[in-house]
């Protein structure tokens, strides 16, 4: 969740890499930034409170060779000046991703040796027991190896020990970390996009690694290789601009036609190829999607298209559950794991549960270098190109599609008639056009001067509506800050509606025809008790007792109409967040790669 840069080389450029990097951080979120670094043999450390803009403020041009910069999303204390990375204790400086889970015991056994501390973090613990450890060894990697073997949770570190200067150290556990060089630079981070505007030449390090950097020399403690495997990062549809958008996220819902288009236009020239590229999944008898929030709601979905299309039965598990439960899978299971960052905590727990256990795993991810999409057996990549806004929109209608695919080759696995499929991959087709249009066409805007000021909103649906519903409360929730919940329509009598009050906006989705009947009867029974009753739907409505406002979707072939039926409630969710002056990009609270549990 937070971000981490480090950085050993040219006087002239240090800082400004420090801070360059960390800009390239801001998209997963944080509350804090600090910088540190070598100065006169002496550590000057720099934080803030918020933006980085605030950071830049307290920063000068110095020069030194090393130096480290951190991004913090709040976990142990509270956001501030004190809390913030990096922190020190005795003869070390640190920062941190991750969380230290016998923080208190080791504070204790600490504190009892004379240590003082002062802030209420995990990290500055982690710094005192290494510096103890050091006082104690005497050797800088026997005091890393000690904290390796005594720290319990998760971890990326980049170190100076002032008793070594020009020199940077770093391991992890669980949180990802990444070297970069060039002829007489190196470079740390946490994510290959802070530092990929200087070098292309990158190491991931391997689980458990101690590493340590000096002037034009790398050296891995405790690998089979002490030296380095370097390879060639490759950042494919890298676009971090605005491009005229008011934030990234209405660029992102822009984009999403794009999106579609990449991804099955190859299946469009040859379906028969390009179904063949994709794993074989005909020996499986059950399929596990497991995932986190959004990619939750994606899992949900697939569910749903494959076992109406495919007749598989899909269990959908929510990650941090499913990593600590018992999981009842064998040979014939194939475990999907969803996410956007590749990184997500919870879901990478629960992929290597189910590598552990030699359980076939499937990878849908968005960033082909992050640590999911080199464990799992298989991978499909997004290539939804580089999402910065913490919400996630066309990483979302990614997901959707690959779910599509994966349905109609099992499909197709199952007749072996190419001819089934064409009618579909027709309608697919047409889907990048249809979303076009509805985004011109849409009156979101009116929709959302109408109900911002309210508290509560509801989102209503069935079968299939209903996960996108989920989805589309999430949406509201993340980034206006209102609370909105979705409702399985039928469950409205078994208590929820009792809070509909008078004027309480309520967003139906109505597009599953097999049972439109049931959902418009739950839809009439809010708008009696005085609802503002706002129904998404796919036909026509000539007369409607039951809604206030309406928003027409375009029809599809229904496999495909989730991916329509989102687009609006995006766009609802981003214009009601603008009405109310909210950080639509950085929400308050959230980070873009949950890194930690």
């Amino acid at each position: 969740m937070c971000g981490i840069v480090g950085y050993l080389g040219k006087q002239e450029k240090t800082i400004s890499i420090l801070i360059t990097g960390l800009k390239a951080l801001e998209y997963r979120g944080y509350d804090s930034a600090g910088i540190a670094y070598q100065k006169n043999n002496k550590i000057k450390v720099i934080k803030s409170v918020g933006r980085l803009e605030q950071l830049e403020k307290k920063v000068k041009l110095e020069n030194t060779v090393l130096g480290i910069g951190h991004t913090r999303w709040a976990t142990h204390g509270k956001a501030c000046t004190t809390n913030s990375h990096p922190h020190q204790s005795g003869n070390i400086t640190l920062v941190h991703n991750g969380i230290i889970e016998n923080y208190i015991e080791l504070k204790q056994m600490l504190e009892k040796k004379g240590y003082q501390f002062q802030t209420e973090t995990d990290t500055e613990v982690a710094a005192a027991f290494i510096d103890d450890a050091l006082k104690s060894s005497k050797n800088m990697i026997k005091a890393l190896k000690k904290a390796k073997e005594k720290l319990k949770g998760s971890y990326a570190f980049a170190i100076f020990n002032d008793l070594e200067p020009d020199t940077l150290y770093a391991m992890k556990k669980e949180s990802p970390l990444v070297l970069g060089k060039t002829e007489e630079e190196l470079f740390l981070a946490s994510d290959p996009m802070a530092i990929s505007s200087y070098t292309k030449e990158i190491c991931y390090l391997n689980e458990g690694s101690i590493v340590k950097l000096e002037k034009n020399k790398v050296t891995l403690i405790e690998e089979k290789d002490t030296r380095p495997i370097w390879k060639t990062l490759n950042i494919e549809n890298c676009n971090n601009g605005k491009n005229g958008y008011a934030h990234y996220m209405l660029k992102e819902i822009y984009e999403q036609p794009d999106v579609i288009y990449n991804i099955i236009n190859p299946f469009l020239k040859d379906p028969e190829m390009e179904f063949k590229k994709l794993p074989n999944f005909s020996k499986y008898k059950k399929i596990q999607i497991v995932a986190c929030g959004s990619a939750y709601h994606t899992g949900l979905v697939g569910k749903w298209m494959i076992e109406t299309y495919a007749s598989i039965p899909v269990e959908v598990e929510i990650a941090s559950e499913y990593r600590y439960k018992k999981v009842f899978y064998d040979k014939k299971t194939l475990v999907i794991v969803v996410s956007q960052s590749g990184e997500t905590a919870d879901t990478l727990a629960s992929l290597r549960k189910a590598n552990k256990d030699h359980i076939d795993t499937l990878a849908l991810v968005n960033v082909i270098t992050s640590t999911i999409a080199r464990e799992a057996k298989y991978i499909l990549p997004l290539k939804a190109g580089s999402e910065i806004a913490v919400a996630t929109t066309k990483a979302y209608l990614a997901q959707l599609t690959l779910f599509s695919l994966i349905t109609l080759k099992l499909k197709l696995e199952q007749s072996s008639n190419m001819e089934e499929i064409i009618p579909l991959l027709s309608a697919f087709q047409k889907l990048p056009l249809k979303i076009k249009k509805l985004l011109e066409n849409l009156k979101t805007k009116d929709i959302a001067s109408k109900i911002y000021k309210h508290n509560d909103i509801f989102f209503l649906g069935r079968s299939i509506d209903y996960a996108i519903c989920m989805e589309a409360s999430l949406k509201l929730k993340e980034i206006s800050y209102i609370h909105s919940e979705a409702y399985a329509a039928g469950e409205l009598k078994h208590g929820t509606i009792s809070l509909i009050e008078e004027k309480t906006p309520v967003l139906s989705l109505v597009t599953d025809t097999s049972i439109q009947e049931k959902t418009i009867s739950n839809i009439k029974e809010v708008k009696a008790r005085g609802a503002y009753s706002i129904v998404v739907t796919n036909q026509k409505l000539e007369e409607c007792d039951y809604c206030d406002d309406f928003i027409i979707v375009p029809s599809t072939e229904p496999l495909f109409q989730p991916i329509l039926n989102i687009i609006p409630f995006q766009l609802l969710a981003y214009e009601i967040a603008l009405l109310r002056g909210c950080d639509i990009d950085k929400p308050k609270n959230l980070a873009k790669s949950v890194t930690v549990e």
